[in-house]
């Protein structure tokens, strides 16, 4: 960081430090002070009916966020708690959101928000319907290598990190340098819990940008099934001793045809909330690789389902207080498909820069290409030609709800598949998800015409000048 970010830093710590402070004296009555106080700073920034509700929540003590916001203040350690606040608002929010939209228009194409990397193919788990664990030991990202996509990123605007893998706990200590290095960075893991001990607790605390989303896939019967035998009872453990360290953390759930009433069922979530979960990631099983089980793939029925009672979890006053994302039905909120560095991409553990984690087609590697030639490389753009890649948001991807599209973009392109352990055409891997497509878009349709929807304001290619030349204003 240079001179002045440290010292906007340091400035912004004391205001967050006496904030807290002063929240912690009278949460209910200063909380509303404080709203209020921002209504009168933002001028009419944010509609006045969203501040009213959440003003009226606080008044009544009956808003599930207000209810959050307590658990938060209640369970996080405060060192931990403004070091967050300091890289998502500071960092991510404030400085990042506004190099993200100027390097879009300076360098014509898509700049992400987040970057999501495999520090290593290895994992402790078999998981089924997993491709990660079939790739063993065999790659991994360098200290080094990862230093330099985060220096990269941040450089055009990406301040927030994501890792996956593999299992990424098994690259702890490198994850913690990262940590270090970048504190105007936040960072995230997907884990499966399992290598959560007291120790790394500690650090977690220490360095304060780094929370974990815990993957769980309902009841032990559920978990078990898919993750192995005795993984429950440890992600459970694992969950008590981040809660009693005072750990900012969550759930990673991908839901199937098999589990999805289970992990969004009162019991289960009830259960999570106890247990000290702030946010819950929900993904849709995809079915990458050659032995991905297409039976797991919830039904359009259960798609169905999941649009409605996601909306129920998240209602400000009969949901949870837990903030909920599915990245698959909540398409309306970020217009669509937000791969190929729309708002995030991945790396994988051989460097391969792909447009989503489950979508294994490459035409770079960060080993051979910057972060920004990537980005600029045919398949990434063509991404960004081609987005959205329906109108429709609750068909947001072009590989399960549109197939024809990956078809069309690794055929334009050329890319390479990327799959560590046996090449996967585009067609084979696109062949699997034509009959999901082709059932969900009717009931797609219904749902989308039949209920209101937000406008996430986000400009696409066709917007832009070069754009509005090319499709006539039309696409």
């Amino acid at each position: 960081m240079t001179l002045k970010d440290k010292a906007e830093r340091l400035a912004a710590d004391a205001v967050l430090g006496r904030l807290l402070k002063y929240i912690d004296k009278d949460p209910q009555k200063n909380m509303l002070r404080l709203l209020n106080i921002s209504e009168r700073l933002l001028g009419g920034t944010f509609p006045k009916k969203y501040l009213d509700a959440i003003r009226q929540g606080i008044e009544k003590g009956d808003n599930v966020y207000y209810q959050l916001a307590l658990n938060i203040l209640s369970d996080v350690d405060r060192g931990m708690l403004k070091k967050l606040l300091l890289s998502m608002g500071l960092g991510a929010g404030i400085k990042g959101t506004k190099a993200v939209r100027a390097n879009r228009d300076v360098y014509k194409c898509n700049i992400p928000f987040l970057i999501l990397m495999d520090p290593t193919s290895a994992c402790n788990c078999k998981c089924k319907g997993c491709w990660a664990a079939e790739y063993g030991h065999k790659n991994s990202l360098t200290y080094e290598e990862m230093a330099s996509v985060v220096s990269q990123g941040r450089a055009l605007g990406t301040h927030l990190y994501m890792f996956t893998g593999g299992e990424p706990l098994m690259r702890k200590k490198d994850l913690i340098r990262l940590c270090e290095e970048y504190p105007d960075c936040a960072f995230l893991a997907y884990t499966n819990g399992t290598l959560v001990d007291e120790a790394f607790c500690d650090e977690l605390v220490r360095v304060g940008n780094f929370a974990l989303a815990l993957s769980i896939e309902g009841d032990e019967e559920t978990t078990d099934e898919r993750r192995g035998a005795g993984n429950y009872k440890k992600v459970i453990e694992a969950m008590k001793l981040l809660k009693r360290k005072g750990c900012f953390f969550g759930m990673s759930v991908c839901y199937t045809s098999r589990n999805i009433e289970k992990v969004t069922g009162d019991e289960f979530l009830d259960q999570m909330v106890d247990l000290g979960v702030k946010f819950g990631l929900y993904f849709n099983f995809m079915p990458v690789g050659h032995d991905a089980p297409v039976e797991l793939i919830p039904t359009p029925d259960q798609r169905a389902y999941m649009y409605k009672r996601m909306r129920e979890m998240r209602n400000s006053k009969t949901g949870k207080p837990m903030f909920f994302m599915d990245f698959q039905g909540d398409g309306e909120y970020v217009g669509g498909c937000i791969a190929g560095g729309r708002n995030y991409f991945h790396i994988n553990s051989a460097g391969d820069m792909e447009p989503c984690v489950f979508i294994h087609f490459s035409d770079s590697n960060i080993r051979t290409h910057t972060l920004l030639e990537g980005l600029r490389n045919p398949l990434f753009m063509a991404f960004r030609h081609d987005q959205p890649f329906n109108d429709n948001h609750l068909r947001p991807c072009p590989m399960l709800e549109n197939p024809q599209c990956l078809r069309s973009i690794v055929a334009r392109t050329g890319a390479k598949s990327t799959n560590l352990i046996e090449e996967e055409s585009a067609e084979m891997l696109c062949s699997k998800c034509d009959k999901f497509a082709s059932e969900w878009a009717p009931k797609a349709s219904e749902i989308w015409e039949n209920n209101p929807h937000p406008n996430p304001k986000t400009q696409y290619y066709r917007d832009t000048p070069e754009g509005r030349a090319e499709f006539g204003g039309k696409k």
